[in-house]
């Protein structure tokens, strides 16, 4: 469901887009939308993940509920996310701080990992350990924030040039799907964000005398 709201999150962009439409009311029930599949479900996941972890290492389920409590921090800074983007008209062509997309697709591959991954039971352990997960929703919370431009998947020609921070992404992104499956999609978002630090390294420099 969350891989079916990110398409139509996508597709909804791309045919106002195509058929040059555009209003404010629009704009704002869009986020609202966003708001729900990329706010309030991340919260609900890390929130059971945080839980499911906790009482797997031994508390029961009144003592892990405080702890548990720490990944509606995802909800809350998704919100505070959707309304900076709202009101700030410098991200059309990137963004500045995680996409609440990206952010989701994230939590929900840590669920995909725990139910679907047979690689082993010692990398589960490892990542879902209820402490790394609240240090995960803590830095995700940020980089939901962060002035951090991000690029964007939006193609306005297919160029090496113009695009080629997109198409080195997206190579590696299905090589790290190939190799690692599901546990290669929180890699991707990793990866994203690092690529993004790069590029922003790199124009700096190029824009500099």
């Amino acid at each position: 469901m969350v891989g079916i709201a990110c398409l139509f999150d996508f597709l909804d962009g791309l045919v106002a887009r195509a058929l040059h439409v555009h209003s404010e009311i629009g704009k704002q029930l869009d986020s609202l939308a966003d708001m729900v599949s990329f706010g309030v479900v991340p919260g609900v996941l890390m929130f059971k993940l945080i839980n499911k972890e906790c009482i797997t290492c031994g508390e029961d389920m009144f003592s892990a509920a405080p702890l548990s409590f720490f990944g509606f921090l995802i909800t809350i800074f998704s919100a505070v996310r959707l309304a900076k983007f709202n009101l700030d008209i410098r991200q059309t062509d990137s963004f500045i701080g995680l996409p609440t997309p990206a952010n989701t697709i994230f939590i929900s591959s840590l669920a995909l990992i725990i139910n679907l991954d047979s690689s082993g039971d010692t990398i589960k352990h490892f990542i879902l350990h209820p402490y790394f997960l609240v240090g995960l929703t803590v830095i995700f919370s940020f980089l939901l924030i962060v002035p951090l431009h991000l690029f964007a998947l939006k193609f306005k020609n297919f160029s090496w040039t113009d695009n080629k921070v997109r198409y080195v992404f997206l190579a590696l992104a299905l090589a790290l799907l190939i190799v690692f499956q599901f546990v290669g999609i929180p890699l991707i978002i990793i990866l994203y964000v690092i690529l993004s630090i790069i590029n922003n390294i790199v124009t700096k420099s190029q824009s500099q005398p």
